[in-house]
């Protein structure tokens, strides 16, 4: 059961909402007069998205809850959704009913994880969930409503989503389930959105990375030993290494690079001698 995630819809342009929510905020002009500016080609897109690029270095985030973005997504388990609907602020849901929509011919979709796979055990699953299919369909034959008939079904068992999101929760649903810790499906998920949106808007769809990632928080939060066993953890510091680091600056035990020392560094890195 592959999964499969599209981009329904969007705000008409999220950079021009983006550029005019920041410029009302921080200009005397009024949200039209901004507009009619954009509009008559006096603001450039390169102006707005350089603009909207400053502004989100400084935290400022109440825009981005002013742009949406709208997702079919299938071919998903129950066990994914549990973690999914845990996502409240910013998102709404609309998913496949187990109550009005029966199951067919002893039959449902479910998704065999590679960890099964791996360890010999994909026949075993796969001759349970028919067995449950057999008995579900007994239960429903035999009168028993579909929505009690689904509590015998599996959280392997599939199923979909219609979901709107706006900008600021798609941030944080990439913080965190982008993170190499978050169980593999959902990570699936997260990359798929990320690539939907950076296909029609590569400008803002960049800062959909995990927590870690140079254009979100820069460092890992998670536990010391997680990030050293983390694939990517060589690459971004942990923050328990940053406030050391720091603490060590504040004592006078690090002396600041200044250009100089940051020009030769760059040489080196480069290759030149």
């Amino acid at each position: 059961m592959p999964i499969k995630v599209k981009l329904l819809d969007h705000t008409h342009d999220p950079i021009r909402s983006l550029y005019t929510g920041y410029r009302t905020a921080y200009s005397s002009l009024t949200p039209m007069q901004i507009d009619e500016r954009i509009e008559d080609g006096r603001i450039s897109r390169e102006k707005m998205t350089d603009f909207i690029e400053r502004r989100l270095q400084t935290g400022h985030a109440s825009p981005l809850e002013q742009i949406w973005f709208e997702f079919g997504i299938s071919g998903v388990t129950r066990t994914f959704s549990h973690q999914f609907v845990r996502h409240r602020v910013g998102i709404s849901f609309e998913q496949q009913s187990q109550r009005y929509v029966k199951f067919k011919n002893a039959t449902f979709p479910y998704t065999i994880p590679q960890s099964v796979k791996k360890a010999g055990k994909e026949e075993k699953m796969e001759a349970a969930f028919e067995k449950l299919g057999e008995l579900y369909q007994e239960m429903l034959d035999a009168g028993v409503p579909a929505e009690d008939a689904r509590f015998l079904l599996p959280n392997a068992t599939g199923t979909n989503f219609k979901v709107l999101v706006n900008f600021q929760e798609l941030l944080h649903i990439c913080d965190l389930r982008l993170c190499t810790r978050a169980q593999w499906e959902f990570r699936k998920v997260a990359s798929l959105m990320r690539a939907e949106v950076n296909r029609s808007f590569p400008e803002i769809g960049m800062y959909l990375q995990p927590k870690c990632g140079e254009r979100r928080w820069g460092y890992c939060d998670e536990d010391y030993e997680a990030w050293e066993a983390c694939p990517i953890g060589k690459k971004r510091p942990h923050k328990r290494d940053m406030f050391e680091l720091f603490n060590s600056y504040r004592k006078g035990e690090l002396i600041p690079l200044d250009d100089a020392d940051y020009k030769i560094i760059e040489k080196e890195d480069s290759g030149v001698a």
